[in-house]
């Protein structure tokens, strides 16, 4: 099947992007870019696309979800056994990529991954729904199943073990924390002349910023 889809385009429009406005720094500026991507985006704010690669240097991606940030870097939760997880602990560094299609805007983010510590995941577990809970347990993240009775069997097996009392959080799984070396605003702008500016994390820790062209 062949399908021509080069006609399927968009103009963007948005605010400039200028060095007077990121001089705040790049987590600042990431900061108030995801407020206002918050109040437009919704409960999507938060995806994003994680590309990790695995032992021959092969990419692979797939959207999560940022649970949070801060000078630290940025957070999210998974199956450690999962494929991704695999990877980071085989090659412990990712690639993040936002996409904010109502204000026209993109943030990339590139370095080295972590486990978070165990409190930390202990303290995000216990803070989501008990069906959210459950599912840490009964999903063997990418996994080969049979079908999809497999899932349910095991839903039930769980619903019945933990019924009536707290559910811990499996050894398996837990947070990742990256820890930005670079930081790609990218704002959209007529005729494909758009703003993007990069932050580089230099060896003394403080910022480098530079314009790169569209």
């Amino acid at each position: 099947m062949t399908r021509n889809i080069a006609d399927i385009r968009r103009d963007y429009e948005g605010g400039r992007l200028d060095e007077a406005h990121a001089n705040q720094g790049p987590l600042v500026l990431f900061d108030e870019w995801f407020s206002l991507a918050m109040e437009k985006e919704g409960k999507d704010a938060n995806a994003m696309t994680l590309a990790t690669v695995d032992s021959q240097g092969r990419p692979h991606a797939r959207v999560v979800l940022l649970k949070g940030f801060d000078e630290r870097g940025m957070v999210f939760f998974t199956n450690y056994h999962s494929h991704k997880g695999s990877e980071l602990n085989n090659v412990p560094f990712a690639a993040m990529t936002f996409w904010w299609p109502s204000l026209a805007r993109q943030v990339r983010i590139e370095g080295p991954v972590e486990q978070v510590a165990t409190d930390e995941s202990d303290e995000y577990f216990a803070s989501r729904p008990r069906s959210s809970q459950l599912g840490a347990w009964i999903a063997t993240q990418s996994v080969v199943i049979p079908d999809r009775n497999w899932i349910e069997e095991r839903q039930k097996r769980f619903e019945q073990a933990y019924e009536g009392q707290d559910i811990p959080r499996p050894i398996h799984w837990g947070g990742y924390r990256l820890k930005p070396e670079m930081i790609e605003f990218w704002q959209g702008q007529p005729s494909r002349l758009h703003d993007r500016i990069r932050f580089e994390r230099r060896d003394g820790g403080e910022w480098g910023q530079f314009r790169l062209a569209p």
